[in-house]
Parts: structure tokens; sequence; C-alpha cells
């Protein structure tokens, strides 16, 4: 359970700096931190929670690095279920919170049909600039891949480790630093879920491919590491 804790309260906090930063700091004329500020809002709160719980419960607070450390052989299969469900709940505790703040403004709604509402993620005409299913497919996979390349070379016993935080907080910053304009970026089913949730609409039905091409990205680079990158010579 410690673990499971972990993971809850590591994707709640991703979710709410992350997420939190796109809503209430970006958009400040003259003083919003604009795009940079939220990836790397994205990337402290990873880079936080690996050193605050990351020794508890491994740190994925991502349903596709729980994928794709299984597939890298670091995590058992019994456990993904168990770890997805703690992060999809973290998430949405999270959204909630976030949406409770929003609500205290003033005027504030959300406009389902809007690129980027409640910081979600989205294709097509919700794509912030206007990118095709096709390219935010591309994007997510690609991107996810590396996230894990980067995730699993990090940790490995070969490693650093006393630095594997601060590789991959910055790794998920260089993601959000590509990607905010193409799907608002994603890499993880449960922050995309999170925000979905309170959009609605069209939102909703375009999650699929925010679940299905960060874990295929992910389980692709699990394989890659385990089978093309991975030292097996005796420490």
């Amino acid at each position: 359970m410690k673990k499971l804790f972990a993971e809850f309260f590591g994707t709640f906090w991703l979710v709410f700096g992350g997420c939190g930063s796109a809503l209430y700091a970006a958009g400040i004329p003259n003083l919003g931190i604009g795009f940079a500020g939220v990836a790397l809002a994205f990337g402290l709160t990873v880079l936080t929670m690996a050193y605050a719980v990351g020794h508890i419960s491994g740190g994925h607070f991502n349903p596709a690095v729980s994928f794709g450390l299984w597939a890298g052989g670091r995590f058992p299969g019994k456990d993904l279920i168990p770890y997805i469900l703690s992060q999809v709940v973290g998430g949405i505790a999270a959204a909630a919170v976030l949406y409770l703040i929003a609500s205290g403004k003033e005027g504030f709604a959300i406009d389902p049909t809007k690129a980027g509402a409640f910081a979600a993620n989205g294709f097509g005409t919700l794509s912030p600039e206007g990118y095709s299913l096709e390219a935010a497919f591309i994007a997510e996979l690609l991107l996810t891949f590396f996230f894990l390349i980067i995730i699993l070379g990090a940790t490995d016993r070969f490693a650093n480790g006393k630095f594997a935080g601060v590789a991959i907080g910055l790794g998920l910053t260089l993601i959000h630093l590509i990607s905010i304009p193409i799907t608002n970026t994603s890499v993880n089913p449960a922050r995309s879920t999170s925000q979905a949730l309170f959009v609605g609409g069209e939102y909703i039905s375009q999650l699929w491919l925010f679940w299905a091409a960060p874990i295929l990205g992910a389980i692709l680079a699990g394989f890659a590491y385990k089978f093309l990158l991975q030292n097996n010579d005796e420490a």
C-alpha cells in the first residue's frame, strides 16, 4: 500500500504542478511563464517526486512508464494494474482540486471546443497548433519512447543513480518544450485522462490516442533497452 500511496501522491503532484502552471500562470499578460515555464514545471514535478517517494515505489507516476519498465524487465506484471489505478486516481484527484481552485475566479468556464482547454491533450482542432491525428500519434509515441530510454538508462545499475531524478526531470522538460504546440504534451495517460474528464466533449473521444501512443512507445523502448542497450555483464 505504501507503494500505491507513493504513486498516488507522485501523480497528483505531477498533474497539479504541471497542469496547474498551465492553467494559472502561463497566460498572464507580461508576467506569464509561457510554454517554457510550463515545460519546466512538469519536469520539476517529476524531479522532486523522484527524490521524495521514488525510493518507495520506483517513481513511475505514469502508466506508460510502468508498462515500459515491465517491458524492460524492471517491473513485475502483477503490479501493473494496481500501479495504474493509483496513478489515474491521483491524476483525477489533482484535476478536481485544480477545477475547484479555478472555479474561485469570476467568469471561469471550460470551453470543450477550445484547443488546450483545462490543459487537456488533443489533436486536429484540439491541438494547440492544429496538428493531425497522425502527427500527434507519432510525436507521442516517439517522445515516450525516448522518455523511457532516459529512465531505463539513468536508473541502470551501471549508471550514477544519484542523478537519475535530474536526468528524468530534465528529459520531461525537453519533451514538453518540443510537443506542447503539437498535443499540449501527454506522454502520460493518467495526466491526459484527468484533464479530459473535466473538459468532456471531443476530448473524451480523443483520449484513446493518449493511452495507445505513449504505452506503445514505452513498451518498444523497454524491449529496445533490454535487448539492444542493456549491459548484462557482472558489475
